[in-house]
């Protein structure tokens, strides 16, 4: 939600989307259950159609593409990778590394794409350094979560290998709150943007919501605005919001230049 003004403002506005989503699938004959992180799962055949479906839904609910409300994707990549022909396979296509490559591109240049999570797979370094180099000075958040685990010296290695320029920080992935801090420490020294993350396997505890404000991070991700194990962070983080008044600082975030509103 680049065009919010508070946190509160910024979940009002993926809800309204995520409604919305939720009133076009169904019109579409899909089903709408939501899945372990309260997000939507419909069999759809292509990757194109999913994220069609997003742009309608941000469209429907009023707001403005690029300017308003952005996409943020986490591919996985290391779910379609085969390390024995370093190849991805994506709608029974096999892509080459330069081809997974050129489809982010692709995709970037077409779609209002903010943040891609994963894009390559957690052990092919080289294809990392690829996309992260063809995109450039201009590149969208590229997040390493399976690529960095939380850990110092995947986080080095990527930092001397220029992959990446963000990581997701899970607190119990890396195990202590010590190492949290010093893999936040380590990533802001080196102009890597950390987010704070949960895990599939959630409860409604709250300590991921307390960390993002008291260690100042910018972006948090913890599930769709369904599931009390996900909202509780959510509604933790308003609350926050609502007692520091004034004092609340919100962040804000905008789309590359060469990603005009069209």
């Amino acid at each position: 939600p680049l065009g919010a003004s508070s946190f509160a403002e910024s979940i009002r506005m993926a809800a309204e989307v995520f409604y919305s989503l939720r009133h076009i699938l169904k019109q579409k004959g899909y089903v709408t259950n939501v899945g372990d992180e309260g997000g939507f799962a419909p069999d759809m055949d292509t990757n194109e159609a999913a994220m069609e479906a997003v742009l309608a839904a941000i469209q429907q609910a009023g707001y403005r593409l690029y300017d308003d409300i952005a996409v943020a994707l986490d591919a996985a990549a290391s779910s379609f990778y085969d390390p024995s022909t370093q190849s991805y396979r994506i709608e029974n296509t096999r892509l080459e590394r330069s081809d997974m490559v050129a489809y982010w591109l692709k995709w970037h240049q077409q779609y209002p794409i903010f943040s891609i999570e994963d894009p390559m797979a957690e052990d092919d370094w080289t294809g990392w350094q690829n996309v992260t180099q063809a995109f450039g000075q201009q590149a969208p958040q590229l997040v390493g979560d399976d690529l960095f685990v939380t850990h110092r010296e995947r986080l080095d290695k990527g930092v001397a290998l220029g992959a990446a320029n963000a990581i997701l920080i899970k607190p119990n992935q890396i195990g202590t709150l010590t190492e949290t801090r010093a893999v936040i420490a380590r990533a802001r020294a080196c102009d890597y943007r950390p987010i704070l993350s949960h895990r599939s396997g959630e409860t409604e505890d709250c300590t991921i919501a307390e960390l993002a404000v008291g260690l100042g991070l910018p972006q948090i991700k913890t599930g769709s605005v369904a599931r009390a194990e996900r909202t509780a962070k959510y509604n933790q983080l308003m609350r926050i919001e609502e007692a520091l008044g004034a004092r609340a600082k919100f962040a804000t975030h905008r789309m590359p230049k060469e990603n005009p509103n069209p």
